[in-house]
């Protein structure tokens, strides 16, 4: 059983259920309603999208992927099967990277179906699609972020609930502390290297690069480093507990 198994018994899973389903369409009316609502679509007349559609993933990503990876391995914990795993052949770095892979396309395609706002930009003008582009690989960068904390989480408990709270809380402190607003609000009181290392750890700081068109090599590094950090994390969480 490799990681291809495990993939295609995840990916399975959730369209099975109405977790996939239920993930495309909230992630999808949220986004493309947060862009003609609150994000003022019409005053900002932005073509990148940055502002009105971009810069809100994180602040929806934040709350549903924790949402949909809660289970990852808290179900597996609850229902036993980790004990059975762990009597497989399996590798356990397989095992997470399966399922990773599989929670990370359903957001992919959940991105895909956002694709209406690019289709309608692109109809009222002539915007640079790379930067749109870049903004994208930058969500979805965000996304796996996401999923790779809860994924580390869920391997402490098999609470789901638990694993919620507390993946919901770690992704909110990523993603605010990298906020302008908040950033701006904090130089009031913290001294500017404080300030600045803060930003550097959120989220958003990266993020925002992405949807101006800048996909620079610090910010690949700082989202591909917390991923694996993450995952690497959760096997020897999964392993110390197999032991």
């Amino acid at each position: 059983m490799n990681t291809w198994n495990i993939f295609k018994r995840e990916i399975t899973s959730y369209f099975t259920q109405p977790t996939a389903y239920a993930i495309l369409i909230i992630f999808s009316l949220l986004s493309i309603g947060l862009t003609f609502t609150f994000g003022r679509f019409w005053d900002y007349q932005d073509a990148s999208l940055q502002y009105p559609f971009f810069w809100w993933h994180p602040l929806l990503f934040m709350i549903l992927a924790p949402a949909v990876s809660m289970k990852l391995w808290s179900d597996e914990h609850r229902s036993g099967t980790i004990e059975l795993l762990g009597t497989l052949p399996v590798n356990l770095s397989s095992a997470i990277l399966g399922k990773f892979f599989a929670s990370a396309l359903v957001w992919a395609l959940a991105l895909l179906l956002t694709y209406p706002v690019v289709y309608y930009v692109n109809y009222l003008g002539s915007p640079d699609n790379w930067t749109i582009f870049s903004g994208y690989i930058g969500s979805f960068l965000v996304c796996c972020t996401f999923l790779a904390v809860t994924s580390l989480v869920s391997a402490f408990t098999r609470d789901q609930v638990v694993a919620l709270i507390i993946s919901v809380a770690i992704c909110f402190l990523l993603t605010v502390c990298g906020i302008d607003q908040v950033i701006n609000e904090l130089r009031r009181s913290w001294s500017k290297d404080a300030v600045d290392l803060l930003a550097s750890v959120g989220v958003y700081s990266h993020f925002q690069e992405a949807t101006r068109g800048l996909i620079r090599i610090p910010s690949l590094l700082y989202f591909i480093g917390l991923i694996t950090v993450c995952l690497v994390g959760t096997n020897i969480v999964l392993k110390s507990q197999r032991a």
